[in-house]
Formats: C-alpha cells, sequence, structure tokens
C-alpha cells in the first residue's frame, strides 16, 4: 500500500470505570461505562469507521470498553494488547502509532486520560471547528475523537494530522 493514502487515527477514551479496591490497572467498567461503549461502537460504525488495526491498552476497563465497541463494527480488526498505552503520555503514544505497518489504513487506539486529549490535541495542526470545540470542553470517557493523516505510519509528528470528528455519549 502506498504511504501516500488517507489515513484514520481514531481515538477512543475507555468507557466509564468502577472504583473497587484493586489495583488501577484492573479496575472494571462501571454500570454508565457497560452502557456507553456499545453507543460508541454504534456511533463508530455509523461513521463507516473499519479499522484495520486495534491498539488496546492492557488495562481491564479499556479491554472491557474494546469488547463492548468492537460487537457493533462491521468487522473484528486485528487487536493488539499494548502495555505501553496503559497511562501512556502524548509522545510514547506517538511513538506506538510510528511503529505501525504502512498496510494498515484505519487505526484505532483505546486508551486512557489525559493522554487520548493530549496526543489529539498535539496531533491536530488543522481541525474543523466544531470538532475543536467539543474536544474544548473535555475528552470524558468513552468519547472518541478521529484524526485524518496522509503519510507513512513513521512520519506522525505533532502537527501533522487534522482532527476531523469528536464525539462523546452524554453530549
Amino acid at each position: 500500500m502506498s504511504v501516500d493514502v488517507p489515513r484514520s487515527i481514531v481515538l477512543l477514551r475507555h468507557a466509564k470505570a468502577d472504583w473497587p479496591q484493586v489495583a488501577d490497572h484492573e479496575r472494571p467498567l462501571a454500570e454508565r461505562g457497560r452502557l456507553d461503549a456499545p453507543a460508541a461502537g454504534e456511533w463508530l460504525a455509523g461513521q463507516g469507521i473499519t479499522p484495520q488495526l486495534t491498539l488496546c491498552s492492557t488495562a481491564t476497563r479499556t479491554r472491557e470498553t474494546w469488547k463492548l465497541v468492537v460487537s457493533h463494527l462491521p468487522q473484528r480488526p486485528k487487536t493488539v494488547y499494548e502495555e505501553r498505552l496503559y497511562e501512556a503520555p502524548p509522545g510514547q503514544i506517538i511513538e506506538v502509532i510510528n511503529e505501525v505497518a504502512d498496510e494498515v489504513r484505519d487505526l484505532l487506539i483505546i486508551g486512557h486520560n489525559p493522554g487520548m486529549q493530549s496526543v489529539a490535541d498535539v496531533l491536530a495542526g488543522a481541525a474543523d471547528q466544531q470538532a475543536q470545540e467539543r474536544m474544548a470542553r473535555g475528552f470524558p470517557t468513552a468519547a472518541v475523537a478521529i484524526l485524518r493523516y496522509t503519510g507513512s505510519w513513521k512520519s506522525v509528528e505533532p502537527g501533522s494530522a487534522e482532527l476531523t470528528h469528536f464525539w462523546s455519549p452524554h453530549e
């Protein structure tokens, strides 16, 4: 596949998690999260988003979110559970993106805040005004940012993408 094809970077923050007496990495979804995650999947499917690859944090809440989201997509993409996405800062998320094979056209990343909002802000050199305004109000649980990018994944860097959509289940 040519590296000059348009690509999508879909950033999904995990759905609302519960706060039981477990390690942070093992926190499960709360009831609201179990309702919001399928709504995110339905929204993605409605937008025609069909990622070829999903990179998901290894945390319980991100894995549970993905299980509920993917059931609403038209096809199940290859999924890689990536430890480096757990509480990752933007630079580390970009490093993970830079390792994606260029055969992948659309990439979905499921992670945590503040990393998801920060990397969306850092990557967006341009933005749809409405999407930017919505994201500026915060990046709540189960929210999705879609960025468009043209080039090799190895070349993704700050300011190289355009924020085209932002969706949240409680807007």
